[in-house]
């Protein structure tokens, strides 16, 4: 089955989904439409690349001959939107204020509050009701999944990896917002290391890893097979979270839909940061520490802050960190013991998330 046709069949149960919660949803009041339309509204684009990845597990653990089992677009469907209710609470948390070239979920909830002549502060409102989304997203995720398990065979065990995977991205996100604070009072030489695990927990399992081994889980896989998978998907997702830590710092914007070294100004701790901090001076990396996290760096200064750290060769570097990450999963993908069909779809899926700009 193509990607396209993968990306519609996740895509029409998530239409039949919204349907069925709108139908639900009088008894709430007008004011709550504005909140559910917030949430459908999260869930428009984006590459359903965690969906896809689901899909191509599966294919591993239940053969390409096999029709394909409805309850992997219930799967897809639910990871999609679990994604949606990270990036709502990541936006939230990083206070960005586009997402994908449209506003971010609390900057389009706090215009909703001006449009209307609400009372109050409308950027508590938006804040304050985006959490609320997020929210409301996991328990859409939720709901999903389990609606696509009832009577499943392999409910138990699928239900245990995707408890698994929330509970990873949840505390990769606080580890992601600790960084911020804490990078200062820890030895320089362990800065990589935890750059890295925050690259693991909030984005490279959830992003790639899990959904592959949810799939697989879904379709039956063994304990070998996981196994397998796992060592394919691990460097995959961290070569993708290392891609978007290059992007964050130095993507087009027009591609990006994000300003600009948008990582600059959340003051984000990647490796790649760390990275470059290491390679300064002590008066360069005093000039660094100072002005990254500055929420009004003006372009001028962003600029300037990209060609030190390009100087630094800490992008070269992160570039020959996502070629070891990819050569490691071309090896795993090798030695994995997958039909031709699931083998080349994870192939083609690996080198999209890796070589992306956007």
């Amino acid at each position: 089955m193509s990607s396209s046709l993968v990306i519609d069949a996740v895509t029409a149960r998530l239409d039949r989904f919204v349907q069925s919660i709108r139908s639900q949803s009088a008894e709430y009041g007008p004011d709550a439409e504005l909140f559910l339309d917030a949430a459908v509204a999260t869930l428009q684009g984006g590459k359903r690349l965690r969906a896809r990845f689901a899909h191509a597990g599966w294919l591993a653990a239940a053969g390409e001959s096999t029709t394909a089992d409805p309850a992997l677009w219930g799967l897809g469907a639910a990871l999609e939107v679990f994604q949606s209710a990270a990036l709502v609470h990541d936006d939230l948390i990083d206070n960005s204020d586009t997402r994908r070239g449209r506003p971010a979920s609390h900057r389009a909830l706090e215009a909703a509050h001006r449009e209307a002549g609400w009372h109050g502060d409308a950027e508590t409102f938006g804040r304050a009701t985006a959490v609320l989304l997020g929210d409301l997203l996991v328990a859409w995720s939720d709901d999903l999944l389990e609606e696509c398990l009832a009577g499943h065979p392999h409910a138990a065990p699928t239900r245990a990896e995707y408890a698994r995977m929330r509970r990873d991205v949840t505390v990769g996100q606080m580890l992601d917002v600790t960084e911020e604070s804490a990078w200062g009072v820890n030895p320089p030489a362990s800065l990589i290391e935890r750059a890295l695990r925050v690259a693991a927990l909030k984005s490279a399992r959830y992003s790639v890893e899990q959904p592959i081994l949810l799939g697989a889980t879904l379709g039956g896989a063994d304990g070998r097979l996981l196994t397998q998978l796992r060592a394919f998907g691990h460097p995959v997702g961290m070569a993708f979270q290392l891609r978007d830590d290059v992007l964050g710092v130095f993507g087009d914007p027009a591609v990006t839909g994000k300003p600009a070294g948008d990582d600059l100004r959340e003051g984000k701790r990647t490796a790649l940061i760390a990275i470059a901090r290491e390679a300064l001076t002590a008066d360069a990396r005093a000039h660094l520490d100072a002005r990254i996290g500055d929420p009004d760096l003006s372009a001028d200064e962003v600029a300037r802050l990209q060609e030190l750290i390009h100087e630094t060769g800490a992008a070269a570097r992160v570039e020959q960190m996502i070629a070891d990450y990819s050569d490691a999963a071309v090896r795993a993908l090798r030695d994995a013991d997958l039909n031709e069909t699931a083998a080349r779809t994870l192939q083609g899926l690996a080198e999209a998330a890796i070589t992306r700009s956007a």
